[in-house]
Order: structure tokens, then C-alpha cells, then sequence
């Protein structure tokens, strides 16, 4: 079996809460590591590069009748990509417009950007902000060595206009600025990678593990691990707190038996779906990682509704909480912590997504180690 795994009975499901919007579907970089132009899945060539009008419209009203349907008193609108900015900053901002436009009364449109951060100007950021949207910021740390990787289309680095940036939306515009995020790169020093994204300012810091799978495995396996353990002790040592880092946080709060919900920890219903730029609903970018068509539905904007989503069996697969985990991770005593990890990093060619984690050593040797600082500082996890 190649595809997702059928899901276990589930109760009534959770409805989705965040709606990812693909504005423009090309990017004006060409990173070399980019699961989604580089990667097994190669959907994206058939699309349109930008969102006609008449999807972003249809998509608006989508959005406006689940949150309708769900009572919703909050939805995060996600404008992205691609690099969104080469829709144009007003298009984001028309769009953001009509959805807040549509939704009931009562219901809170929490809208963020995710952006490379190059096309970022003074006129571009002010835009963004007037219009209540967020700027979250993609780097892979905060020097030009961090970034090599990095390129634009000619092979030249993209840091300088992406320094830029970032300094603009810190400098002028912080109450638009949502952090930044960037993706694990064990050959890295992490304290140094780490002190180089506090130099942005960021309000928020997410640390994400690179797309890998249990057929195209990561490289450095076991890496991983160690250098969240050692930026974890840097940011929990540091005696206040610097930045939020929301994987170090969601970790802290499910080892108390807080509720916390991310994409990488824990057993909350997953609650996102994408709108492509061909108006195409889709499940999460990352599955893309695993093959072509990983998080295709067969649905579109024109002619389903996202409570037709919510029963497609890889949608319902990752709302069944832990009766949907692979038999190794029921049993782990991690489980409520770990959530079997990322589900796209659960793939293996034949068997789906029944597998625990291909980060799953790496993960436990972080929640240990967590798990044993707060203890050190009286918690009880």
C-alpha cells in the first residue's frame, strides 16, 4: 500500500480551523533542498502560477459557510505558496478583506503571511499591515553562511534582499512581525543558528525537522535530536524568555498535561486544509514529500465544500488521535507527548503512513531530555 492508511471509526470530526491559500503557486527561489519544487511531487507544474480571482472569490466563500456551519468564533487564514508576495501584496490584502468580509459576525480572522522575505519593501509591508496580516518570515538562520542554500533561479544568494527584509518588518512594522521558521540543519552549530535568528528579533521562532520519510530517509539520521537538545538548554538557561519557540513550548505543555496542539507533537485533531491556485483542495504540502499526488483529494472549491473534506479518509486519518497511530507508538510511553510525530515522516512505500516516525529516536531523545530538565526545576511530567 502506497497511499494513506484507512482510518479507525472516529467520532463526529473536528472541523478545520486553519485554511492554508496557495495565492501564487511559483517562487522566486530556487533552494536547494525545497521538497516541493525538487521533491516526488510534481502536481504543482499544471497549475496556474497565481490564483485566478475567481478562485480566491469561491475560496472566500468556502471558508465563510464552514465557519457558518461550525459556529467558528476564530479561523487562521494562512496566504502562501510559492513565495505568496508574487501575487502582490494588495491582492492578499483584497483577499484577507473578503473573507473577514464573509465570515459570520463573531468570527475572529487571524491572517499571516508565510514569506522569504525578499520581495519585503517599506510600501509591500505597510500594505500587509494596514490590513491586520502577519509577516512570518522563512530562513534558515540569521547569517549569509546560514543561508547559502538559499539561491534565486540565476544561482545567486538570496540573504542580502532577505536580510533586508527581515530588518524592515522589525524595524518598522513589529507588531506585524509573527517570527520566523526554520527547518533543522544538523551541520549547523545549533547555539550559533540559534543566536543568529535572536539577532532578527523574532516574537516567535519555529524549528521545524526536514521532510524525510522512512523511503528517502533524512540525512545525518540521529542528529536531529541532539541539536534541539542543545538550542533547548541555550533558550531554557537563558533566565528570560528571549523568543518563543513553539516546539519547546507545545513539548513543555504536554509533559505537564497541558493541551497544546502542533503539527509535530502531540494527539490534538489536525485541523488544516490547503486551497491550491486552481482552486484544488488538498491536505497539507507536506505529504508531498512522500509521493506524487500524496495530498490530493479528487475535491475543488467550485464543486465541494470543506465539510466534504473533512470525510476524506487522509483528512480522517489524522482526526483519530491514538487509535490511528502504527501499533509501536500505542504502545510507547511517549505517546502522549510525541503523537507519533509529523505524519508526512511516517511514510514508507508499501505500507503508507501505519509507521512510527522516521525521526523517532531523534524525537525521543528530545522529549527526554526535556522532560528531565523540568524536573530539575520541580515540574512533574
Amino acid at each position: 500500500m502506497s497511499g494513506t492508511s484507512a482510518a479507525p471509526t472516529r467520532a463526529r470530526p473536528r472541523p478545520f480551523r486553519q485554511f492554508i491559500v496557495k495565492a501564487h503557486g511559483r517562487c522566486n527561489l530556487a533552494c536547494r533542498y525545497c521538497y516541493l519544487y525538487e521533491g516526488p511531487d510534481h502536481t504543482w507544474r499544471a497549475r496556474p502560477a497565481a490564483a485566478p480571482a475567481e478562485v480566491l472569490d469561491r475560496t472566500a466563500d468556502r471558508i465563510a459557510r464552514h465557519a457558518r456551519d461550525h459556529a467558528l468564533t476564530a479561523l487562521s487564514l494562512v496566504l502562501h505558496g510559492g513565495e505568496p508576495l508574487l501575487a502582490g501584496a494588495d491582492t492578499l490584502a483584497r483577499f484577507t478583506g473578503t473573507v473577514r468580509a464573509r465570515v459570520p459576525d463573531g468570527c475572529a480572522v487571524h491572517a499571516t503571511v508565510q514569506t522569504n522575505a525578499t520581495l519585503l519593501t517599506h510600501d509591500r509591508v505597510a500594505v500587509l499591515a494596514r490590513h491586520g496580516i502577519r509577516i512570518g518570515i522563512s530562513l534558515d538562520g540569521g547569517t549569509a553562511a546560514l543561508n547559502h542554500r538559499r539561491v534565486d533561479h540565476a544561482g545567486r544568494p538570496s540573504w542580502p534582499a532577505a536580510a533586508r527584509g527581515a530588518g524592515l518588518v522589525a524595524d518598522h512594522f513589529p507588531e506585524a512581525y509573527a517570527g520566523v521558521l526554520t527547518v533543522v540543519d544538523p551541520t549547523t552549530d545549533p547555539v550559533d543558528t540559534y543566536e543568529s535568528l535572536l539577532a532578527l528579533r523574532p516574537p516567535a521562532l519555529d524549528l521545524l525537522l526536514p521532510h524525510g520519510n522512512w523511503s528517502a530517509p533524512p540525512p545525518h539520521g540521529g542528529a536531529y535530536g541532539d541539536w534541539l537538545c542543545r538550542v533547548f538548554d541555550r533558550w531554557w538557561s537563558a533566565g528570560r524568555r528571549e523568543t518563543r519557540v513553539r516546539l519547546f513550548e507545545e513539548c513543555l505543555a504536554l509533559l505537564l498535561g497541558l493541551p497544546a496542539a502542533t503539527e509535530s507533537l502531540g494527539l490534538a485533531p489536525f485541523d488544516a486544509v490547503v486551497v491550491e491556485t486552481d482552486g484544488s483542495i488538498e491536505q497539507v504540502d507536506s505529504l508531498k514529500s512522500a509521493y506524487d499526488g500524496a495530498a490530493e483529494t479528487g475535491l475543488d472549491v467550485f464543486r465541494h465544500d470543506f465539510n466534504q473534506a473533512l470525510a476524506h479518509p487522509g483528512v480522517a486519518a489524522r482526526q483519530t488521535g491514538l487509535a490511528g497511530l502504527a501499533a509501536r507508538c500505542r504502545a510507547c510511553p511517549l505517546v502522549a507527548v510525541c503523537g507519533g510525530g509529523h505524519y508526512a515522516h511516517r511514510y514508507r512505500a508499501g505500507s503508507g503512513f501505519d509507521n512510527p516516525s522516521v525521526y523517532c529516536a531523534d524525537l525521543q531523545r528530545f522529549i527526554r531530555h526535556v522532560a528531565a530538565r523540568l524536573a530539575e526545576e520541580g515540574g512533574t511530567p
